[in-house]
């Protein structure tokens, strides 16, 4: 498999508002990602709310986003779980439906002790998929999982033959650098953190994964032009721009506030599972005001009419 360049959005998984899967909403969900430019679909991750549906729910819905992709966008699918059993099972289930690849979080309740042991348990996934790309989901401040990366990326040559790359979501961006350049590039090194697109970009990455991307991404096409065109002053004002956007928007539980958005622009993706917060109609009007006072809906406007992604 080729290494992903452009922008995956980690969609949403729309639930209606008893909190049961509402799969109807997906077609229509997909349009928009595409029209957007998104280049594929990061399913049920942490975005997703991946840890907090059942097994037969992600596969469900995996299946859903598949079909409405049909072959237009790349579909990666999170199989992480507590439980090594369950993951196999997920990842079982993603080759059925026709996935690029796969990827999976570390088990983040009984953990690995070691990047060597981290291995070991990813290769218990890997194997019930052994004919898809697996790339480890690296998101430390949710697992609690701390790994040194280079040293993961040097024990899973020989230990994960169908590494296919990291997606890396964590602020070390020097870190993040010498696994982009190991071995001239081998692995697909998948960057992150939406509000840190620009420096991953000055540091050489070509594919990102991010949940803003759901909503913004015309305006993140649009600091990627910048950026290859070589004008960094544009480029790095579009980007504080958006870093503000996400503040305002982290002030309140960052899934909810961005179905939230979500609904406003068309696609009413209903509320989150707890333990995740969903907002009060009061939380979801002041953040919609905020955001109308930054003009971002007006920006998206303008912005996806002319994005040529």
């Amino acid at each position: 498999m080729n290494h992903f360049e452009g922008l995956m959005a980690a969609p949403f998984t729309p639930l209606n508002s008893n909190g049961d899967l509402a799969l109807e909403v997906i077609p229509q969900y997909v349009e928009k990602l595409l029209a957007d430019g998104v280049r594929g679909l990061f399913v049920c991750g942490s975005t997703g709310e991946g840890p907090n549906l059942t097994s037969e729910e992600r596969m469900l819905t995996a299946a859903a986003f598949k079909e409405a992709a049909a072959d237009r966008l790349k579909i990666f699918v999170h199989v992480g779980h507590a439980s090594i059993a369950e993951s196999q099972k997920l990842a079982q289930h993603a080759v059925k439906i026709g996935a690029d690849a796969i990827s999976a979080v570390s088990a983040f309740y009984f953990k690995p002790h070691s990047e060597g042991h981290l291995a070991e348990c990813l290769a218990d996934v890997a194997m019930a998929a052994p004919n898809l790309p697996f790339y480890y989901y690296h998101i430390p401040h949710l697992t609690g999982v701390k790994m040194d990366m280079m040293k993961f990326l040097r024990i899973g040559e020989t230990k994960l033959p169908t590494l296919a790359g990291v997606k890396f979501t964590a602020p070390l961006l020097f870190e993040y650098q010498q696994c982009l350049n190991y071995l001239k590039n081998k692995y697909d090194m998948l960057f992150g953190i939406d509000e840190m697109l620009l420096p991953a970009l000055a540091a050489g990455a070509k594919g990102m994964v991010g949940s803003t991307y759901n909503f913004a991404a015309p305006l993140y096409h649009d600091i990627i032009q910048s950026f290859n065109d070589g004008d960094l002053d544009s480029s790095r004002r579009k980007m504080l721009y958006l870093v503000e956007v996400v503040q305002v928007m982290l002030t309140y539980p960052p899934v909810s506030a961005q179905k939230t958005i979500m609904k406003r622009l068309g696609i009413d993706l209903g509320p989150c599972r707890l333990p995740l917060g969903t907002l009060t109609r009061t939380e979801e009007a002041e953040l919609l005001k905020k955001l109308d006072d930054m003009r971002l809906f007006k920006m998206l406007s303008v912005a996806s009419a002319h994005d040529v992604h």
